[in-house]
Formats: structure tokens, C-alpha cells, sequence
């Protein structure tokens, strides 16, 4: 099943937009590989289940696996062949903002090349551009 939130606010948003680059959540704070986007985007609760499924399977249930995004926006979609007016419609799914430089995954306690791997695959499901990035120790 999706990521959704169990409750919100307020049931529907605006769409907005995401401009600049991520402030928060840009370095691997929890695992030694990340995932980081270099595009700003979407990111829908059923791409991050899909990029999870592909990593766990890969690394063959070694090593731990951290998803650093969660989707918490609304996205409210009409039927097809609805006419113009009747107010806004019900949400339709939910999903991430993305900026760049967001990491969105992080494995630990696995060799670099299963990681790269791994990461390649998952990469491959997002809908933008990704690369692998390194712990970096102090």
C-alpha cells in the first residue's frame, strides 16, 4: 500500500511551486550511500514504493535500507470529460516535493558496488535525474 499521511488539516492544497535548491535533508545522514535528485519535482507515493521494492530486492535483504521522503502533498485530479465548474475535486494521489539535492534514499552495511547497483536501478523509477553520493566522514 502507498505512503499517504494517517491525517491532515486541510484535505487539498494548491499546487504551488518549488523553486531552489534543498536546504534540509541534502547530505546521508543515516546510511554510508544515498541517493541524491538533481531536479526539482514530484515525487508520488507509488514511484517511492516502486524505488523501495527495486533496492530491497537488489541488495538481496542485506544491509539497511532509509527512505528519506515522504509524500504529503494532496494532488487533486478531475475525471475525464468533466465539465468546467462543480468546485475542486477529490484528491486522486499524494506525493513529495522533490528540490535538488534532496537525498531520498540511503543504504548501510553493504559493499559500494551492490549499492551502486542498487541505486542504479532505483534510479531508473524516479522521474528525474539522480546520482549516488558518499558518507562524507569528519
Amino acid at each position: 500500500m502507498p505512503l499517504m499521511p494517517k491525517r491532515v488539516k486541510f484535505r487539498k492544497q494548491q499546487r504551488g511551486k518549488i523553486r531552489g535548491v534543498a536546504a534540509r535533508g541534502n547530505y546521508v545522514a543515516f546510511g554510508e550511500f544515498g541517493l541524491q535528485c538533481l531536479e526539482t519535482g514530484w515525487l508520488t507515493a507509488r514511484q517511492i514504493e516502486a524505488g523501495r521494492v527495486a533496492a530491497r530486492q537488489y541488495s538481496g535483504r542485506e544491509g539497511k535500507l532509509f527512505v528519506r521522503v515522504f509524500p504529503d502533498k494532496p494532488i487533486s485530479k478531475k475525471p475525464l470529460e468533466t465539465r468546467m465548474g462543480k468546485g475542486k475535486a477529490e484528491p486522486e494521489f499524494w506525493c513529495a516535493r522533490v528540490k535538488p539535492g534532496t537525498i531520498l534514499y540511503e543504504l548501510a552495511g553493504i559493499p559500494e558496488a551492490t549499492a551502486t547497483q542498487a541505486f542504479t536501478r532505483v534510479a531508473h523509477k524516479m522521474p528525474f535525474r539522480c546520482r549516488l553520493v558518499h558518507r562524507r566522514h569528519v
